[in-house]
């Protein structure tokens, strides 16, 4: 199986459990047959706390920028606008709430 990389988010290291928007740091593996991680990358938050704010491209462009070797993302909620910006990056954002270490290594 090729090598992949994904990113998420968590504030534990142990469980996907935060926001897209919320994420001040985030966790990046490798993914054959199984996940191994490679190191953290810390974020300035994308979102201001409000549901209603603009949409910020210059704040996604800097957060995309440190994922740009990802092919997913994963993460409890990520609003609609970031999710369609990532996509167009090839990121896929996956919306998972659960244990890191239970992604399904076999369909990244």
């Amino acid at each position: 199986m090729a090598t992949s990389r994904i990113a998420v988010v968590s504030t534990d290291g142990k469980t996907v459990n935060d926001h897209f928007g919320k994420a001040e740091r985030f966790l990046i593996y490798d993914v054959d047959d199984k996940l191994t991680f490679v190191e953290k990358r810390l974020a300035e938050k994308y979102s201001v706390g409000d549901p209603n704010h603009d949409f910020d491209q210059q704040k996604l462009n800097k957060t995309s920028n440190l994922l740009k070797d990802c092919a997913r993302i994963y993460v409890t909620r990520i609003g609609e606008r970031p999710g369609a910006e990532l996509k167009k990056l090839g990121i896929e954002p996956v919306v998972y709430d659960g244990p890191i270490d239970k992604i399904p290594s076999c369909s990244v």
